[in-house]
């Protein structure tokens, strides 16, 4: 998946020093195994172009500890796959900081691929609560969040204002509108990221999550998906395509693919990241001015999105980890983290930012994506993710392919995640 994701003001000078990596008390140790000196940050394509800068601006204040940026392909599976197989090397590995998906943490955590973080020396308490969940493993802290995200439903402003149609609160409100109000206008109703990836796993426990309902528990210890707030969600979905409130076409979208459908018209509803709502209400946009966000909707009320973003995470064979708990500390201050959004377009951690006047006005939305992040829940934790994202995946395709009811997808999910759980 994309990581959707002020220039600084003056020297920011970081003293983070990393005790926990060796033993309590063991900094001279650490120094002297080489604790300090260069690093290798691997991340996915930064599609912006805002990373470079900012590791310029390390670079020059640390000239014995630059950094070099590896940028792996935009592909989340071809990141992933190119990560671990560095982590695999061991000490022959290049990567020492790694920007993971905030899915990823508990694979890479339980694979020992990543080393466990000392929770004082990295700012938690000023971080959007939620996050800091997305970087733990087993009680312990395995990485530092970096950016994060939830998911938004974009609406036609122009259309709803007509129609004097609030925006949807709950699913009800959604399919009515839908159904309704969207071919009036030759809208198709709904739509989210519905192609077998990774971005229909994240629409499935979003739904799933909406109405109560969880998929794994105990860090994917024990499943829990077997319930009726999993088949109202799932049920949601499908019902949609069933009965073409949810185009067909839908179901070949991805994050891309479904901005574009939004922009070109042809959606009444969209759900997606802050991107694209800042990508179409951008001046030049054909919508600027006729799009409104409002957080997902849930059966009853306001639903819950899944958090998106990514972590910033150490490798166990990392050659300098105290310059590594150092650069981490750097690119989540406040000063940069202002950066990330201003320069990157990437929704930030520190709760501050949120509030920010200036950049309230610059970014209308943050109100919105507060909301949504601070009732957003993590993906399944497993430290067999991409094995249970890919039986989610297959499952909800099928259901909302008719190929399955609801019920029936829950109780082979339930069956299928079993099996993944007690290997």
């Amino acid at each position: 998946m994309r990581w959707i994701r002020a220039a600084g003001r003056g020297l920011l000078v970081l003293v983070v020093v990393l005790t926990g990596y060796v033993a309590s008390g063991a900094r001279a140790d650490d120094r002297a195994a080489g604790g300090r000196g260069p690093l290798t940050l691997a991340t996915a394509g930064d599609l912006t172009g805002y990373l470079g800068p900012l590791l310029g601006d390390w670079n020059r204040t640390h000239p014995g500890e630059k950094v070099t940026l590896v940028e792996l392909p935009d592909s989340a599976d071809e990141t992933r796959a190119q990560m671990i197989t560095d982590l695999r090397g061991g000490a022959r590995g290049r990567f020492d900081v790694l920007n993971i998906d905030v899915a990823w943490t508990s694979e890479f955590a339980a694979a020992g691929w990543i080393r466990p973080l000392p929770r004082d020396r990295f700012p938690l308490g000023a971080f959007l609560p939620p996050v800091v969940d997305t970087a733990t493993y087993d009680g312990r802290l395995y990485a530092v969040p970096y950016v994060t995200n939830a998911g938004l439903l974009l609406y036609r402003k122009d259309v709803l204002d007509r129609e004097d149609v609030p925006p949807p609160r709950t699913w009800a409100e959604l399919e009515r509108a839908a159904r309704t109000v969207a071919p009036k206008y030759g809208l198709d109703g709904y739509a989210g990221q519905f192609l077998p990836y990774e971005g229909l796993t994240v629409n499935a426990a979003e739904a799933v999550y909406s109405a109560g309902g969880t998929i794994l528990g105990d860090e994917g210890e024990r499943v829990t998906v077997n319930s009726n707030a999993a088949r109202e969600g799932l049920g949601f979905l499908a019902r949609g395509v069933r009965e073409g409130w949810i185009p067909q076409q839908a179901l070949t979208y991805k994050e891309e693919e479904s901005k574009q459908a939004f922009l070109d018209g042809r959606l009444l509803f969209l759900r997606n990241w802050p991107y694209a709502y800042a990508t179409a209400s951008a001046a030049g946009s054909p919508l600027a001015g006729k799009v409104g966000a409002v957080p997902l909707p849930g059966p009853d009320g306001p639903g819950t999105s899944v958090l998106g973003g990514s972590n910033l995470a150490v490798g166990s064979h990392a050659r300098h980890p105290d310059t590594a708990a150092r650069l981490i500390a750097y690119l989540t201050s406040e000063p940069v983290q202002r950066q990330v959004l201003t320069r990157g377009a990437l929704p930030p951690v520190r709760a501050a930012l949120y509030e920010d006047p200036e950049l309230v006005r610059d970014f209308p939305y943050l109100p919105t994506l507060r909301t949504s992040v601070l009732t957003a829940a993590p993906r399944p934790k497993s430290p067999r993710y991409d094995q249970v994202s890919l039986v989610v995946q297959a499952v909800v395709r099928d259901a909302m392919t008719g190929r399955g009811t609801p019920e029936r997808a829950v109780r082979r999910l339930a069956r299928e995640l079993a099996a993944i759980s007690s290997r």
